[in-house]
């Protein structure tokens, strides 16, 4: 099967897990600014990739405008974020951003990657301090709140390998 792998990435998280995933699968791989010049039509599955932001996968509005032109291709979606893979919050934030119709041809993983704080846009560095700073000054924090603070504070670095085993797992069946 004919693959590529296109990706979005802001701090570096989601082109490595594009790189992880079209070496394992022997697939090409393109930025999506690349990917957007090319003829797609040769490729049996495409594989997109974008960073969360607020619930949302970036860029892909773009993805997704395309997807009846790709009736016959397999279709997968990766989302990567900062986020535990273990978060309640992840299998219903990938439903939302997909009408239903939509949510039957493309199947959506996600894949926990960190925060570099070092690599962020100034925006993105801006709302997350923000963001921080308000979650800091709540009273009453849950324990769950508390253990936010401590992880997003600070970049960190959570991605692994293993985490492409269940897109290289559909891209086979």
């Amino acid at each position: 099967m004919k693959t590529i792998v296109i990706y979005n990435s802001q701090t570096g998280f989601t082109k490595r897990y594009a790189e992880w995933i079209a070496e394992a699968a022997g697939a090409d791989r393109l930025a999506l600014a690349e990917a957007k010049k090319k003829n797609l039509a040769e490729y049996d599955a495409i594989v997109f990739g974008g960073w969360a932001c607020a619930g949302g996968i970036s860029k892909l509005g773009w993805f997704k405008s395309n997807i009846d032109k790709w009736g016959d291709k397999k279709l997968i979606v990766f989302c990567v974020g900062a986020s535990p893979i273990d978060s309640p919050e992840i299998e219903p934030a990938l439903k939302r951003n997909f009408k239903e119709s939509e949510f039957k041809r493309v199947s959506a993983f996600y894949c926990p990657g960190g925060l570099s704080y070092e690599k962020m846009s100034a925006p993105s560095k801006f709302m997350m301090k923000m963001f921080v700073k308000t979650l800091q000054a709540k009273k009453d924090k849950t324990e769950a709140e508390q253990e936010m603070v401590k992880m997003i504070a600070t970049s960190y670095d959570i991605s692994d390998k293993k985490y492409i085993e269940p897109i290289l797992e559909c891209l086979k069946s």
